[in-house]
Protein backbone atom coordinates (compact mmCIF):
# COMPACT_ATOMS: atom_id res chain seq x y z
CA UNK A 1 0.00 0.00 0.00
CA UNK A 2 1.22 3.32 -0.17
CA UNK A 3 -1.25 5.79 1.32
CA UNK A 4 -1.41 9.13 3.66
CA UNK A 5 -5.10 10.33 5.52
CA UNK A 6 -13.20 13.64 8.06
CA UNK A 7 -14.72 13.63 10.71
CA UNK A 8 -16.91 14.23 14.16
CA UNK A 9 -15.35 17.07 16.09
CA UNK A 10 -14.53 20.80 14.31
CA UNK A 11 -14.70 21.96 10.60
CA UNK A 12 -12.24 25.01 9.96
CA UNK A 13 -13.45 27.28 7.11
CA UNK A 14 -11.16 28.60 4.58
CA UNK A 15 -10.96 31.60 6.22
CA UNK A 16 -8.65 29.93 9.08
CA UNK A 17 -6.02 29.92 7.24
CA UNK A 18 -5.97 33.96 7.83
CA UNK A 19 -5.89 33.48 11.50
CA UNK A 20 -2.51 33.91 13.65
CA UNK A 21 -0.02 30.90 13.42
CA UNK A 22 -0.42 30.16 17.34
CA UNK A 23 -4.20 29.17 18.50
CA UNK A 24 -5.32 28.99 21.82
CA UNK A 25 -6.91 25.21 21.77
CA UNK A 26 -10.35 24.94 22.38
CA UNK A 27 -9.78 22.53 25.48
CA UNK A 28 -8.01 25.23 27.12
CA UNK A 29 -9.60 25.80 30.74
CA UNK A 30 -9.59 29.48 32.29
CA UNK A 31 -6.33 29.52 33.99
CA UNK A 32 -4.59 26.57 32.32
CA UNK A 33 -1.89 27.04 29.02
CA UNK A 34 -3.72 26.39 25.94
CA UNK A 35 -1.00 23.14 25.46
CA UNK A 36 -1.45 21.64 29.11
CA UNK A 37 -2.69 17.92 28.91
CA UNK A 38 -4.72 18.47 31.48
CA UNK A 39 -6.74 21.22 29.64
CA UNK A 40 -8.25 18.25 28.07
CA UNK A 41 -12.35 17.44 28.14
CA UNK A 42 -14.37 14.28 28.41
CA UNK A 43 -14.98 14.59 25.11
CA UNK A 44 -11.41 14.46 24.26
CA UNK A 45 -10.74 11.52 26.72
CA UNK A 46 -13.22 9.23 24.84
CA UNK A 47 -11.59 10.29 21.73
CA UNK A 48 -12.29 12.48 18.60
CA UNK A 49 -11.14 13.99 15.48
CA UNK A 50 -10.13 17.61 14.40
CA UNK A 51 -10.98 18.55 10.43
CA UNK A 52 -9.19 21.37 9.00
CA UNK A 53 -9.40 22.31 5.51
CA UNK A 54 -6.34 22.99 3.54
CA UNK A 55 -5.85 26.28 1.08
CA UNK A 56 -3.38 27.33 -1.40
CA UNK A 57 0.19 28.01 -0.35
CA UNK A 58 2.38 30.31 -2.36
CA UNK A 59 5.78 30.07 -3.28
CA UNK A 60 7.09 32.18 0.08
CA UNK A 61 5.00 29.54 2.15
CA UNK A 62 1.93 31.94 2.86
CA UNK A 63 -1.26 31.82 2.74
CA UNK A 64 -3.12 32.50 -0.88
CA UNK A 65 -2.10 33.60 -3.86
CA UNK A 66 -0.36 30.06 -4.39
CA UNK A 67 -0.63 27.34 -6.94
CA UNK A 68 -3.81 25.21 -6.90
CA UNK A 69 -1.58 22.06 -6.63
CA UNK A 70 0.40 23.11 -3.55
CA UNK A 71 -1.97 23.51 -0.42
CA UNK A 72 -1.69 22.73 3.12
CA UNK A 73 -1.44 24.73 6.35
CA UNK A 74 1.03 26.74 8.25
CA UNK A 75 2.61 26.09 12.06
CA UNK A 76 -0.54 25.90 13.86
CA UNK A 77 -1.76 24.93 17.65
CA UNK A 78 -4.52 22.63 18.13
CA UNK A 79 -6.05 20.14 20.60
CA UNK A 80 -4.20 17.11 20.78
CA UNK A 81 -3.94 14.23 18.15
CA UNK A 82 -1.42 11.42 17.53
CA UNK A 83 -2.47 10.67 14.50
CA UNK A 84 -2.86 12.28 11.12
CA UNK A 85 -4.36 11.98 7.65
CA UNK A 86 -5.60 13.72 4.88
CA UNK A 87 -8.93 13.36 3.40
CA UNK A 88 -11.09 14.66 0.10
CA UNK A 89 -14.64 14.36 -1.49
CA UNK A 90 -14.24 12.06 -4.34
CA UNK A 91 -13.63 8.63 -3.18
CA UNK A 92 -13.11 7.62 -7.23
CA UNK A 93 -10.14 10.53 -7.12
CA UNK A 94 -6.50 9.54 -6.63
CA UNK A 95 -3.63 11.74 -4.67
CA UNK A 96 -1.27 12.23 -7.41
CA UNK A 97 1.49 14.00 -5.36
CA UNK A 98 2.91 14.15 -1.96
CA UNK A 99 1.85 14.72 1.75
CA UNK A 100 4.40 15.62 4.10
CA UNK A 101 3.98 16.63 7.92
CA UNK A 102 5.56 18.10 10.92
CA UNK A 103 4.13 18.00 14.41
CA UNK A 104 5.29 19.45 17.39
CA UNK A 105 5.54 17.47 20.61
CA UNK A 106 2.78 18.07 23.33
CA UNK A 107 3.63 20.68 25.64
CA UNK A 108 7.12 21.28 24.35
CA UNK A 109 8.84 23.64 21.37
CA UNK A 110 9.76 20.73 19.47
CA UNK A 111 9.16 20.22 15.72
CA UNK A 112 9.71 17.09 14.13
CA UNK A 113 10.83 16.65 11.11
CA UNK A 114 8.87 16.48 7.46
CA UNK A 115 7.79 12.80 7.46
CA UNK A 116 5.93 11.46 4.62
CA UNK A 117 3.14 10.37 4.39
CA UNK A 118 1.53 7.27 1.73
CA UNK A 119 -0.92 9.31 -0.29
CA UNK A 120 -2.13 5.43 -2.58
CA UNK A 121 -4.88 4.36 0.16
CA UNK A 122 -8.07 4.02 -2.38
CA UNK A 123 -6.68 -0.21 -2.72
CA UNK A 124 -8.17 -0.37 1.35
CA UNK A 125 -11.42 -0.30 0.82
CA UNK A 126 -14.79 -1.52 0.48
CA UNK A 127 -15.54 -3.52 -3.21
CA UNK A 128 -16.88 -1.28 -5.83
CA UNK A 129 -20.88 -2.65 -5.65
CA UNK A 130 -20.56 -3.28 -1.67
CA UNK A 131 -23.62 -1.62 0.09
CA UNK A 132 -19.97 -0.22 2.20
CA UNK A 133 -19.13 1.32 -1.04
CA UNK A 134 -22.41 3.09 -2.46
CA UNK A 135 -23.59 4.66 1.05
CA UNK A 136 -22.57 8.09 0.10
CA UNK A 137 -20.54 8.82 3.13
CA UNK A 138 -17.08 7.75 1.51
CA UNK A 139 -14.36 9.72 0.90
CA UNK A 140 -10.67 9.38 -0.57
CA UNK A 141 -8.30 9.15 2.11
CA UNK A 142 -4.09 8.56 2.58
CA UNK A 143 -2.92 6.16 4.87
CA UNK A 144 -3.26 6.96 8.76
CA UNK A 145 0.33 8.04 10.12
CA UNK A 146 0.92 7.93 13.91
CA UNK A 147 2.91 11.31 14.96
CA UNK A 148 2.67 10.25 19.17
CA UNK A 149 1.04 12.75 21.40
CA UNK A 150 1.38 16.39 19.38
CA UNK A 151 -0.61 19.59 19.69
CA UNK A 152 0.93 21.46 16.85
CA UNK A 153 1.20 20.50 13.20
CA UNK A 154 2.18 21.91 9.79
CA UNK A 155 1.58 20.60 6.72
CA UNK A 156 1.95 20.61 2.30
CA UNK A 157 0.66 18.68 -0.46
CA UNK A 158 1.84 18.90 -3.94
CA UNK A 159 0.54 17.33 -6.42
CA UNK A 160 2.03 16.13 -9.97
CA UNK A 161 0.37 16.26 -13.27
CA UNK A 162 -2.50 13.88 -13.53
CA UNK A 163 -2.15 13.61 -17.47
CA UNK A 164 0.80 11.05 -16.72
CA UNK A 165 -1.10 8.42 -15.34
CA UNK A 166 -4.22 7.88 -17.38
CA UNK A 167 -5.36 5.87 -14.29
CA UNK A 168 -9.38 4.90 -14.19
CA UNK A 169 -9.58 7.39 -11.59
CA UNK A 170 -8.23 9.86 -14.23
CA UNK A 171 -10.70 9.34 -17.05
CA UNK A 172 -13.34 9.16 -13.70
CA UNK A 173 -12.28 12.81 -13.26
CA UNK A 174 -12.54 13.75 -16.72
CA UNK A 175 -15.72 12.52 -17.44
CA UNK A 176 -17.20 14.15 -13.94
CA UNK A 177 -15.91 17.58 -15.95
CA UNK A 178 -12.58 18.60 -13.65
CA UNK A 179 -9.93 20.31 -15.01
CA UNK A 180 -7.07 18.89 -16.44
CA UNK A 181 -5.09 21.41 -14.93
CA UNK A 182 -6.83 20.95 -11.56
CA UNK A 183 -4.32 17.89 -10.17
CA UNK A 184 -5.31 17.59 -6.48
CA UNK A 185 -8.78 16.76 -5.47
CA UNK A 186 -11.20 19.08 -4.34
CA UNK A 187 -11.92 18.83 -0.31
CA UNK A 188 -8.51 18.01 0.76
CA UNK A 189 -8.92 17.99 4.75
CA UNK A 190 -6.16 17.06 7.32
CA UNK A 191 -8.06 14.51 9.90
CA UNK A 192 -5.59 15.07 13.33
CA UNK A 193 -7.04 12.08 15.26
CA UNK A 194 -7.13 11.44 19.41
CA UNK A 195 -7.26 7.95 20.35
CA UNK A 196 -8.47 8.81 23.73
CA UNK A 197 -7.45 7.46 27.21
CA UNK A 198 -6.72 3.70 27.19
CA UNK A 199 -9.54 1.09 28.24
CA UNK A 200 -9.69 0.23 31.78
CA UNK A 201 -7.76 -3.57 32.52
CA UNK A 202 -10.24 -6.35 31.73
CA UNK A 203 -9.78 -9.91 32.79
CA UNK A 204 -9.33 -12.39 30.27
CA UNK A 205 -12.69 -14.74 29.33
CA UNK A 206 -12.27 -18.93 29.82
CA UNK A 207 -9.78 -20.53 28.31
CA UNK A 208 -12.62 -22.47 26.07
CA UNK A 209 -15.54 -19.97 26.28
CA UNK A 210 -17.14 -20.86 22.46
CA UNK A 211 -19.29 -17.64 22.77
CA UNK A 212 -16.40 -15.92 23.12
CA UNK A 213 -14.43 -17.50 21.03
CA UNK A 214 -17.06 -16.95 18.11
CA UNK A 215 -18.22 -13.24 18.47
CA UNK A 216 -15.37 -11.73 20.85
CA UNK A 217 -18.19 -10.41 23.77
CA UNK A 218 -17.58 -10.06 26.84
CA UNK A 219 -13.73 -10.66 27.32
CA UNK A 220 -10.78 -8.08 26.73
CA UNK A 221 -8.37 -11.18 25.41
CA UNK A 222 -9.27 -14.74 23.79
CA UNK A 223 -6.65 -16.81 25.48
CA UNK A 224 -4.73 -19.07 23.73
CA UNK A 225 -6.26 -23.25 22.74
CA UNK A 226 -4.14 -26.07 22.10
CA UNK A 227 -4.42 -27.53 19.37
CA UNK A 228 -6.57 -30.17 20.74
CA UNK A 229 -8.96 -27.61 22.43
CA UNK A 230 -9.06 -25.90 19.07
CA UNK A 231 -10.10 -29.19 17.34
CA UNK A 232 -12.46 -30.24 19.75
CA UNK A 233 -14.43 -26.77 19.74
CA UNK A 234 -14.42 -26.76 16.00
CA UNK A 235 -15.62 -30.52 15.64
CA UNK A 236 -18.33 -30.05 18.78
CA UNK A 237 -19.94 -26.54 16.61
CA UNK A 238 -19.17 -27.47 12.98
CA UNK A 239 -19.61 -30.90 13.04
CA UNK A 240 -17.43 -33.46 11.39
CA UNK A 241 -14.90 -31.42 9.15
CA UNK A 242 -14.82 -32.33 5.66
CA UNK A 243 -10.67 -32.21 5.12
CA UNK A 244 -8.97 -34.07 7.97
CA UNK A 245 -5.89 -35.99 8.89
CA UNK A 246 -6.21 -39.84 8.48
CA UNK A 247 -7.45 -39.92 12.06
CA UNK A 248 -10.38 -37.98 11.36
CA UNK A 249 -8.55 -34.57 12.96
CA UNK A 250 -9.23 -31.52 11.58
CA UNK A 251 -6.77 -29.28 9.67
CA UNK A 252 -6.12 -26.64 12.28
CA UNK A 253 -3.82 -24.79 14.35
CA UNK A 254 -4.18 -23.48 17.60
CA UNK A 255 -6.16 -20.66 18.03
CA UNK A 256 -3.62 -17.95 19.10
CA UNK A 257 -4.22 -15.35 21.95
CA UNK A 258 -6.36 -12.60 20.26
CA UNK A 259 -7.06 -8.94 22.17
CA UNK A 260 -10.44 -8.44 21.48
CA UNK A 261 -12.54 -4.97 20.25
CA UNK A 262 -12.93 -4.42 24.20
CA UNK A 263 -9.74 -5.01 24.78
CA UNK A 264 -8.07 -1.98 23.09
CA UNK A 265 -10.90 -0.07 23.62
CA UNK A 266 -12.99 0.22 20.89
CA UNK A 267 -16.12 2.73 20.88
CA UNK A 268 -18.83 0.62 19.64
CA UNK A 269 -20.68 3.78 19.01
CA UNK A 270 -18.94 4.88 15.95
CA UNK A 271 -19.47 1.80 13.86
CA UNK A 272 -22.70 0.59 11.91
CA UNK A 273 -24.78 -1.59 14.34
CA UNK A 274 -25.23 -4.43 11.69
CA UNK A 275 -22.35 -6.80 11.05
CA UNK A 276 -21.98 -8.30 7.07
CA UNK A 277 -20.76 -11.57 6.47
CA UNK A 278 -19.24 -13.39 3.74
CA UNK A 279 -19.81 -17.45 2.94
CA UNK A 280 -17.13 -18.61 3.75
CA UNK A 281 -12.86 -17.47 4.15
CA UNK A 282 -11.15 -19.21 1.30
CA UNK A 283 -7.88 -16.73 1.79
CA UNK A 284 -6.16 -14.16 4.03
CA UNK A 285 -4.37 -11.10 2.57
CA UNK A 286 -1.84 -9.81 4.06
CA UNK A 287 -1.37 -5.48 4.42
CA UNK A 288 0.76 -3.37 6.32
CA UNK A 289 -0.80 -0.16 7.80
CA UNK A 290 1.79 1.96 6.56
CA UNK A 291 1.58 4.11 9.69
CA UNK A 292 4.99 4.22 10.08
CA UNK A 293 6.79 2.27 12.96
CA UNK A 294 7.24 4.76 15.60
CA UNK A 295 4.91 3.14 18.37
CA UNK A 296 5.56 1.02 21.70
CA UNK A 297 3.25 -2.34 21.69
CA UNK A 298 2.37 -0.79 24.64
CA UNK A 299 0.70 2.10 22.56
CA UNK A 300 -1.00 -0.19 20.02
CA UNK A 301 -3.97 -0.15 21.61
CA UNK A 302 -3.89 3.54 21.12
CA UNK A 303 -2.88 3.22 17.47
CA UNK A 304 -5.79 1.40 16.48
CA UNK A 305 -8.30 3.23 18.33
CA UNK A 306 -6.65 6.09 16.08
CA UNK A 307 -6.87 4.23 12.60
CA UNK A 308 -10.75 2.68 13.69
CA UNK A 309 -11.93 6.34 14.57
CA UNK A 310 -10.35 7.24 10.96
CA UNK A 311 -11.76 4.60 9.11
CA UNK A 312 -15.11 5.31 9.97
CA UNK A 313 -15.28 9.40 11.04
CA UNK A 314 -12.79 10.15 8.20
CA UNK A 315 -13.34 8.06 5.43
CA UNK A 316 -16.44 7.23 5.31
CA UNK A 317 -16.56 3.06 6.39
CA UNK A 318 -18.55 1.39 8.39
CA UNK A 319 -15.97 -0.25 10.65
CA UNK A 320 -12.04 -0.64 10.76
CA UNK A 321 -11.03 -2.27 7.37
CA UNK A 322 -8.88 -4.68 8.37
CA UNK A 323 -10.25 -8.00 9.97
CA UNK A 324 -7.45 -8.50 12.25
CA UNK A 325 -4.41 -6.45 13.32
CA UNK A 326 -0.88 -7.66 14.19
CA UNK A 327 1.63 -5.43 16.38
CA UNK A 328 5.10 -6.34 15.90
CA UNK A 329 5.60 -7.83 19.33
CA UNK A 330 3.10 -10.23 17.80
CA UNK A 331 0.68 -9.97 19.70
CA UNK A 332 -2.86 -10.45 17.25
CA UNK A 333 -5.68 -8.20 17.70
CA UNK A 334 -9.61 -8.45 16.69
CA UNK A 335 -10.56 -6.19 13.78
CA UNK A 336 -13.74 -5.35 12.61
CA UNK A 337 -16.49 -6.39 14.57
CA UNK A 338 -18.47 -9.46 14.09
CA UNK A 339 -17.30 -12.62 15.31
CA UNK A 340 -13.40 -13.52 15.06
CA UNK A 341 -14.14 -17.29 13.77
CA UNK A 342 -16.83 -15.71 11.54
CA UNK A 343 -16.69 -15.02 7.92
CA UNK A 344 -16.81 -11.49 8.49
CA UNK A 345 -16.53 -8.85 5.47
CA UNK A 346 -13.83 -6.72 5.63
CA UNK A 347 -12.99 -3.67 3.49
CA UNK A 348 -9.13 -4.31 3.36
CA UNK A 349 -8.36 -5.03 -0.18
CA UNK A 350 -10.30 -3.64 -3.03
CA UNK A 351 -12.01 -6.29 -5.52
CA UNK A 352 -11.69 -9.22 -3.17
CA UNK A 353 -12.80 -8.60 0.39
CA UNK A 354 -15.33 -11.65 -0.63
CA UNK A 355 -14.72 -14.97 1.14
CA UNK A 356 -11.66 -13.76 2.84
CA UNK A 357 -10.15 -12.66 5.50
CA UNK A 358 -7.88 -9.28 5.76
CA UNK A 359 -4.58 -9.04 8.56
CA UNK A 360 -2.83 -5.76 8.80
CA UNK A 361 0.77 -5.67 10.19
CA UNK A 362 0.92 -2.35 12.35
CA UNK A 363 3.63 -0.55 10.33
CA UNK A 364 4.76 0.25 7.49
CA UNK A 365 7.62 -2.62 5.78
CA UNK A 366 8.53 -1.07 2.61
CA UNK A 367 12.06 -0.41 3.56
CA UNK A 368 12.12 -2.03 7.33
CA UNK A 369 12.09 -6.03 7.58
CA UNK A 370 9.02 -7.12 9.60
CA UNK A 371 9.99 -8.23 13.22
CA UNK A 372 10.25 -12.32 13.34
CA UNK A 373 7.73 -11.61 16.14
CA UNK A 374 4.42 -10.27 13.88
CA UNK A 375 5.35 -12.57 11.08
CA UNK A 376 5.45 -15.57 13.52
CA UNK A 377 1.82 -14.17 14.65
CA UNK A 378 0.62 -14.12 10.86
CA UNK A 379 1.63 -17.69 10.61
CA UNK A 380 -0.24 -18.61 13.90
CA UNK A 381 -3.56 -16.66 13.23
CA UNK A 382 -3.85 -18.07 9.47
CA UNK A 383 -3.22 -21.53 10.53
CA UNK A 384 -6.42 -21.21 13.08
CA UNK A 385 -8.41 -18.99 10.92
CA UNK A 386 -7.99 -20.72 7.63
CA UNK A 387 -8.23 -24.07 9.26
CA UNK A 388 -11.70 -23.49 10.16
CA UNK A 389 -12.86 -23.14 6.57
CA UNK A 390 -10.80 -26.11 5.45
CA UNK A 391 -8.35 -23.91 3.59
CA UNK A 392 -4.63 -25.00 2.70
CA UNK A 393 -1.84 -21.82 3.64
CA UNK A 394 0.22 -23.47 1.38
CA UNK A 395 -2.18 -24.06 -1.47
CA UNK A 396 -4.08 -22.05 -4.09
CA UNK A 397 -7.97 -21.31 -3.97
CA UNK A 398 -10.24 -18.95 -6.74
CA UNK A 399 -11.82 -15.84 -5.82
CA UNK A 400 -14.17 -13.63 -8.31
CA UNK A 401 -12.99 -10.03 -8.58
CA UNK A 402 -15.38 -7.36 -7.71
CA UNK A 403 -13.29 -4.93 -9.89
CA UNK A 404 -10.25 -3.41 -9.54
CA UNK A 405 -6.84 -2.66 -11.07
CA UNK A 406 -4.92 -5.71 -11.97
CA UNK A 407 -8.16 -7.82 -12.71
CA UNK A 408 -11.69 -6.88 -14.32
CA UNK A 409 -14.98 -7.80 -12.60
CA UNK A 410 -16.05 -11.31 -12.70
CA UNK A 411 -12.93 -12.81 -13.39
CA UNK A 412 -11.79 -15.45 -11.44
CA UNK A 413 -8.34 -15.13 -10.01
CA UNK A 414 -6.31 -18.07 -8.98
CA UNK A 415 -4.40 -16.74 -5.80
CA UNK A 416 -2.27 -18.11 -3.15
CA UNK A 417 -4.31 -18.73 0.15
CA UNK A 418 -2.24 -16.60 1.94
CA UNK A 419 -1.34 -13.94 -0.52
CA UNK A 420 0.02 -10.20 -0.25
CA UNK A 421 -2.37 -7.24 -0.86
CA UNK A 422 -0.34 -7.01 -4.24
CA UNK A 423 -1.44 -10.36 -5.63
CA UNK A 424 -4.94 -8.91 -5.54
CA UNK A 425 -4.24 -4.69 -6.54
CA UNK A 426 -1.51 -3.11 -7.94
CA UNK A 427 -0.14 -1.83 -4.91
CA UNK A 428 3.05 -1.38 -2.93
CA UNK A 429 1.46 -3.16 0.01
CA UNK A 430 2.01 -5.19 2.26
CA UNK A 431 5.68 -3.48 1.70
CA UNK A 432 8.17 -5.51 -0.26
CA UNK A 433 10.17 -6.54 3.12
CA UNK A 434 6.83 -8.15 4.13
CA UNK A 435 5.64 -9.63 1.51
CA UNK A 436 9.25 -11.63 0.83
CA UNK A 437 8.47 -13.26 4.35
CA UNK A 438 4.78 -15.24 3.24
CA UNK A 439 7.05 -18.09 1.81
CA UNK A 440 7.93 -19.27 4.98
CA UNK A 441 4.72 -17.67 6.65
CA UNK A 442 3.15 -20.62 4.38
CA UNK A 443 5.22 -23.45 5.54
CA UNK A 444 4.66 -22.59 8.89
CA UNK A 445 1.04 -21.90 8.70
CA UNK A 446 0.64 -25.41 7.25
CA UNK A 447 3.16 -27.11 9.54
CA UNK A 448 0.70 -26.25 12.16
CA UNK A 449 -2.15 -27.23 10.74
CA UNK A 450 -0.72 -30.47 10.74
CA UNK A 451 -0.12 -30.81 6.96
Amino acid sequence: MRGFLASSIGVTCAAALALPLTLPSSDARAGTPARSQAGRSAESVAGSTQSLRLGPLGSDRSPGGGSSNEQGLLQREVRPFSLVGVIWDDPEAELHGSVQVRTRASGTDNWSAWQSVETHNHEHAADPDAEERASGRVRGSTAPLWVGDSDGVEIRVRGEAAQRHGSEADRHRALAGVPADQVLPEGLRVELVDPGAEPAPQDAGPAGAHSAAMTGENAAVLPALSKAETEAELTATRGAPERADDKGKPYVGPRPRIITRKGWGADEKLREKKFAYTKTVKAAFVHHSASGNNYRCSQAGSVLRSIYRYHVKSSGWRDFGYNFAVDKCGNIYEGRAGGVAKPVLGAHTLGFNTNSTGIAVIGSYSSVNPPTAAVNAIARLTAWKLGLYGANPRGTTYLKSGGGNLYKKGKNVRLQVISGHRDGFRTECPGVRLYKKLGSTRSTSARLQGR
